[in-house]
């Protein structure tokens, strides 16, 4: 089991490499182990933070971190929570896309050897797009339109609409950005193919308390949402402190920046409010938009702000009040807070 097997379990030959070391899948989750454990903060990260990258990449060996896949397939399908199928795929495929960019990157300034990273060519071989798309210069890219169709059917924002696209010889050109979103979606709809999985008792059942933790993890928690004003002042401690700390220049971790966003998101704003009101950099404004984008791609339950109870695990339950002792999720305290303000102290923000 190779490097490249472990950050892309979901290529041809990563399947293969689990297929020849004969990995009993029963036998792996009932011994538990790294791959479990590692499977478990996989889901969990996703439904979370969506992302699938590690916490601590250090921690893990390349067959715990390939093995981790089907383990995390397996958890997500026994799951049984609206959204968490899609939310899940769609963090692999953006953990993917940050991966094979910077491969893809590194392979263009000869910065690493074939053997360490995904080339372009490999990855476009994998999903048979081998000739459907091809490479035309500066930076761009000529895609066949029937693939073109397949990769952008999903994406929503009218500039993927073939009707405002150049179509040539039946080929439609995208610049090179564009190409790593038609390769993201790729990777998503693979991922999702065959979720959720039918799983025998002997192999969910040793996933009972993995299981358990992720539900719990994002609870059974139902907050308001649909809020009619967005007033900064009366968000709770624990976002209040974290809008604090990005305005202050702090790079958040992964987690801290996930709950922070997807809170702003549900409240009402949109990326370029977010922006704003966070007052960020210019370079970590792309990845608030990046993150904001994912948000407004996926639905369900499993893409609400993480509970009080996630955010105490964080180490983000900061300051609290005599309010947050009443509620369960940042959204209901300011769900109570709005509804508690008279109405002078109630001027919504982007006004």
């Amino acid at each position: 089991m190779e490097r490249l097997h472990a950050r892309y379990p979901f290529l041809d030959a990563s399947r293969d490499a689990v297929e020849a070391a004969d990995v009993d899948l029963a036998a792996l989750v009932q011994r538990g182990g790294p791959a479990v454990e590692r499977g478990h903060e996989r889901v969990q990260r996703a439904l979370l933070e969506g992302t699938t990258e590690a916490e601590e990449p250090q921690l893990w060996s390349d067959r715990a971190e390939l093995l981790s896949y089907p383990v995390a397939r397996v958890l997500v399908s026994l799951l049984d929570v609206p959204g968490a199928t899609e939310k899940y795929a769609a963090a692999e495929a953006a953990t993917a896309r940050e991966r094979f960019v910077e491969d893809f990157e590194a392979d263009i300034e000869l910065k690493s050897t074939a053997d360490q990273r995904l080339t372009l060519e490999r990855l476009l071989a994998d999903f048979g797009l081998s000739g459907r798309i091809e490479p035309t210069g500066d930076g761009r890219f000529s895609v066949e339109v029937t693939a073109y169709l397949e990769l952008a059917g999903d994406l929503d924002d009218d500039r993927w609409r073939l009707v405002g696209r150049p179509l040539d010889a039946g080929r439609v050109p995208v610049a090179r950005a564009e190409l790593y979103t038609l390769l993201r979606e790729a990777i998503h709809h693979r991922v999702v193919e065959g979720l959720p999985l039918s799983v025998p008792e002997p192999i969910g059942e040793p996933l009972d308390d993995e299981l358990g933790a992720i539900r719990r993890s994002i609870s059974d928690i139902d907050p308001p949402m649909g809020f009619e004003a967005v007033v900064p002042g009366l968000f709770p401690p624990c976002m209040r402190a974290l809008l604090t700390r990005v305005r202050e220049g702090e790079a958040l971790p992964d987690h801290s920046r996930f709950a922070l966003v997807s809170f702003l998101v549900s409240v009402g704003l949109d990326a370029g409010d977010i922006v704003e009101l966070c007052d960020v950099t210019d370079g970590a404004a792309g990845t608030v938009r990046e993150q904001v984008e994912r948000l407004d791609d996926e639905g369900g339950s499993a893409l609400t702000p993480p509970s009080c109870a996630v955010m105490d695990e964080y180490g983000d339950c900061v300051d609290k009040d005599e309010t947050c002792e009443t509620i369960q999720h940042p959204l209901s305290y300011y769900g109570k807070r709005l509804q508690q303000a008279p109405d002078d102290r109630v001027t919504d923000w982007r006004a």
